[in-house]
C-alpha cells in the first residue's frame, strides 16, 4: 500500500526542511490532536500512539540530505515506512511531500487506508508551521 500527502510549500530552504525532519524530537509538533503518547527512545528513534491505537515506533532508517528522509518501523508486527520528501523550489522555499509504503494483507490495508492518509496529510500540513 502507498499513500503521499499532498505537496506542501514550505517558506524555508530545503536544508531548514531537512534539519527539522531529521531531529525526531520535532515530529511531536506535527502530530494530530489527538496523539496520546509521544516519547524519544533514541537520538535517531521516537514512539507514539494515537487515541485508540497501538503504539508506533518509527526510528530513522535512511537519509540523503537535503532531499529526503526515510523513517520506518522499528519493532512490531507490521513493517512500513514514511518517506520525506524535500524538493527545492525557491532561495528560501522548498516543497515537502510525505509517503507511507507498507504491505498489508487487502482487509488490512481497507481497515487503515483513511486513517494514515489522514494521519500523513496533518503531519505534511503541519510542517511550515512548526518550523
Amino acid at each position: 500500500m502507498n499513500l503521499e500527502s499532498p505537496k506542501i510549500n514550505v517558506e524555508k530552504s530545503p536544508e531548514e526542511v531537512f534539519e527539522f525532519l531529521a531531529d525526531v524530537k520535532n515530529f511531536e509538533a506535527l502530530m494530530p490532536e489527538n496523539i496520546s503518547k509521544f516519547e524519544v527512545l533514541e537520538n535517531d528513534k521516537f514512539v507514539f500512539a494515537l487515541k485508540g491505537m497501538p503504539e508506533i515506533i518509527l526510528k530513522k532508517k535512511e537519509i540523503d540530505a537535503p532531499n529526503k528522509i526515510v523513517l520506518g518501523a522499528a519493532g512490531g508486527k507490521i513493517d512500513f515506512s514514511l518517506t520525506g520528501n524535500i524538493v527545492k523550489t525557491g532561495d528560501t522555499s522548498s516543497e515537502v511531500q510525505l509517503q507511507f509504503a507498507g504491505d498489508f494483507n487487502p482487509m488490512m490495508a481497507m481497515m487503515i487506508k483513511g486513517p494514515i492518509t489522514k494521519f500523513i496529510e496533518t503531519l505534511a500540513t503541519s510542517i511550515p508551521n512548526a518550523i
